[in-house]
């Protein structure tokens, strides 16, 4: 009995010890830091969950204890990424699905770029045509010039 009263309270600090281990595991494991970096914090900073460094926020905290407690539990990713969408909305998700109207965030960057290239390419092709004149104007024939000099003495004398 006296050994059972001596082993009880390090048999308490031992299972408390092993149970905070687990829950420490889970939110500094691989799965939960992935899938935290694809959720963003509720507290109004708009910095993904893993990284939000407001000093106290608690809205961080309590969404990576929600982590962890999913992480534990061993659901698929979608379905615990799902429940936050429930919970939270869709701009908890760092990055919107590629369906529907979010389906326009993924095409519209492509379709600009392509847009944006294919009118350099066109003002390049253009300006590769034109032909450029010195900046003295056309050249001018050797008469055509004593005859413009003649002229031009033949009204300045007057």
């Amino acid at each position: 009995m006296i050994k059972r009263r001596r082993f009880a309270p390090a048999l308490a600090l031992a299972t408390v010890v092993t149970l905070a281990a687990g829950l420490l595991y889970a939110q500094s494991s691989e799965r939960a830091k992935r899938l935290g970096s694809t959720l963003i914090c509720m507290c109004g900073c708009a910095q993904i969950l893993t990284a939000c460094n407001h000093v106290g926020c608690t809205m961080s905290s309590a969404m990576l204890k929600q982590l962890d407690q999913r992480v534990a539990v061993n659901s698929s990713d979608d379905l615990l990424l799902q429940s936050f969408v429930q919970e939270y909305g869709q701009k908890v998700l760092a990055s919107p699905p590629a369906q529907g109207f979010n389906l326009l965030v993924w095409i519209i960057p492509g379709l600009a770029f392509g847009l944006g290239l294919a009118i350099v390419v066109t003002v390049i092709r253009h300006w590769r045509r034109v032909e450029l004149v010195p900046a003295g104007g056309p050249a001018i024939s050797p008469e055509a010039l004593d005859r413009a000099r003649q002229q031009a003495d033949r009204e300045t004398e007057d």
